[in-house]
């Protein structure tokens, strides 16, 4: 699927949908034919390709640069400093033309700023008018709910579950609304990539950074959901809460062996060793490539989840391995050793611990705002929009198709044809200043990831185009943000481009043990190339 979303320079002060000043246009060279390397929009890490069911090569090293535009919240300003644009250093290059070191970028650490007095004044005026779907009362909770798919899609009013573009403004939002005094955050089990969780997780972190209070919730807990809930302040759960954090597994299954008892022979052609989009197709048991790439890629999220849990809870590594590997996990035992904060049930938590925080007295009601009625106050009310400059985001999520068919899913592919009619149109427009593409796709058609990626790359040739990798932007989802003058990566987006594959089933075997015969007559040297499937490839 993919959606158009216009945003004001001055309008989000979430990490990469920030401040773009008109200066971007000059630093962000679209002139440029050079791909710049993967980064991260947090810590400065390094990653080998190979970490992704999608390499090039194995010892393939790039470096990541963190990528951050800075939040100015001042829309009348015109000062051009460093702290508010974007900084690009020039590529040094070595006497053979190499480059001696990546571009340098901003750390992306998020810095809270307060309001002055009269922008204070100025939110309050706007909160007075209002529409009264859009008022909060003062000294609210703000209550997130989190469980399930979460879609990188904007989601309509009307539109069940979650959106995490609405659940990172919600946060956004409530860091700087004066009405919000802290986040009540009640986590389920999760259905969605470690990337998103991981995006959540620093919008959790970031609002810490105002001074309120977010308090997270468990009743059933694996390892994404502790990842996240571990960048609460504090973290409670009920006595008969499910707690199974055993590790991580990645599996891969293999139907070749069923598929010789039946007499079909898949004949899969790729190229890319570690192309491993057919081998459950084709073979009995993991190739080598498939394992290492594997493998690297549960250590590097393993390690990661490590870290993080060890820094949350300031303890150390071998303490988190330690407390995985037990295994068996009482609820009693985790409040005493310091897992979790306290031991108790829903009610208690909002009606009794809230209450008394907030000073309400007991028979008064806790003031609440959920999620979705939230998503409805308007970044214009707290202040955070302004500018006459626009930023067209462009979000492509889902499997890449060509054309939509009458079987295709509405709302879970990129169709090329859809895809390319917006990029025009944005490229075609007078009035945006800078593109961000939002990928997050695992690939497909390989004709319309080449068709998107020449529309990318004709719109990166008059705008400056930034990439912004979801989960996964693997094959043609790399593939189209090759055309794109920057890509931004989270730590645990999983990214590459490492061939395609192709093939077919020769079901001549099956059709001699079945008695069944098929005569084709034919014009032509290749006429019989897909249409005999009871015979292999020559």
């Amino acid at each position: 699927m993919s959606t158009l979303n216009l945003v004001n320079i001055h309008s989000s002060p979430s990490h990469l949908h920030l401040h773009l000043r008109r200066t971007l246009h000059h630093q962000l060279s679209p002139s440029s034919s050079s791909l710049s390397p993967c980064r991260s929009l947090s810590r400065r890490h390094s990653i080998t390709l190979s970490h992704a069911p999608t390499s090039l090569n194995s010892r393939q090293n790039f470096s990541l640069r963190a990528f951050y535009f800075e939040f100015d919240f001042d829309s009348d300003s015109d000062s051009d400093s460093d702290s508010s644009v974007l900084k690009l250093e020039e590529q040094q290059n070595s006497d053979n033309g190499a480059p001696k070191q990546a571009q340098e970028y901003p750390s992306g650490e998020f810095e809270f700023k307060e309001f002055d007095s009269w922008k204070k004044f100025e939110v309050e005026c706007r909160m007075a008018i209002a529409l009264p779907w859009q008022r909060v009362k003062k000294g609210s909770v703000l209550k997130f709910k989190l469980g399930g798919e979460i879609s990188d899609q904007f989601n309509s009013w009307f539109e069940q579950g979650l959106s995490l573009p609405q659940i990172c403004e919600n946060f956004v939002k409530a860091t700087y609304d004066p009405r919000i005094a802290g986040v009540y955050l009640h986590i389920e089990p999760l259905d969605c990539g470690w990337a998103k969780i991981d995006e959540i997780r620093r919008h959790i972190l970031d609002f810490r950074k105002s001074g309120k209070f977010i308090v997270g919730y468990l009743t059933e807990c694996g390892e994404k959901e502790y990842y996240l809930a571990c960048a609460c302040g504090e973290l409670y759960a009920p006595p008969s809460a499910y707690f199974q954090l055993y590790g991580l597994t990645v599996q891969a299954s293999f139907l070749g062996g069923v598929f010789e008892k039946v007499g079909i022979e898949p004949q899969i052609e790729r190229i890319g060793r570690y192309k491993s989009a057919g081998d459950q197709l084709a073979r009995k048991s993991i190739s080598p490539e498939n394992r290492e790439m594997l493998n690297t890629l549960l250590n590097n999220i393993y390690e990661n989840w490590l870290d993080e849990i060890s820094t949350a809870k300031g303890k150390t590594r071998e303490d988190v391995e330690n407390f995985v590997n037990e295994g068996v996990y009482q609820v009693q035992k985790l409040k005493e050793a310091g897992w979790i904060t306290d031991i108790n049930y829903d009610d208690e938590v909002i009606i009794s611990m809230l209450k008394e925080r907030l000073g309400i007295q007991k028979d008064k009601n806790l003031p609440t705002v959920d999620y979705r009625r939230y998503s409805k106050v308007r970044k214009w009310t707290l202040g955070l929009s302004g500018g006459k400059d626009r930023i067209a985001i462009i979000r492509a999520s889902g499997s890449i198709i060509r054309v939509r068919s009458p079987l295709s899913s509405l709302t879970s592919d990129i169709v090329a044809e859809q895809l390319i009619e917006k990029i025009r149109s944005v490229r075609e427009s007078k009035k945006y200043k800078a593109v961000i593409l939002r990928i997050d796709s695992p690939g497909g058609d390989a004709l319309a990831s080449d068709l998107m990626w020449r529309e990318i790359k004709l719109l990166a040739a008059k705008l400056p185009v930034i990439a912004s990798m979801g989960d996964v932007a693997a094959s043609g989802g790399y593939y189209m943000a090759m055309g794109a003058g920057t890509i931004v990566a989270e730590n645990l987006t999983l990214t590459g481009s490492i061939g395609v594959v192709t093939g077919k089933f020769n079901l001549g075997k099956l059709y001699e043990r079945i008695g069944f015969n098929k005569e084709i007559i034919s014009r032509g040297k290749y006429a019989e190339l897909t249409a005999a499937e009871q015979r292999p490839f020559r």
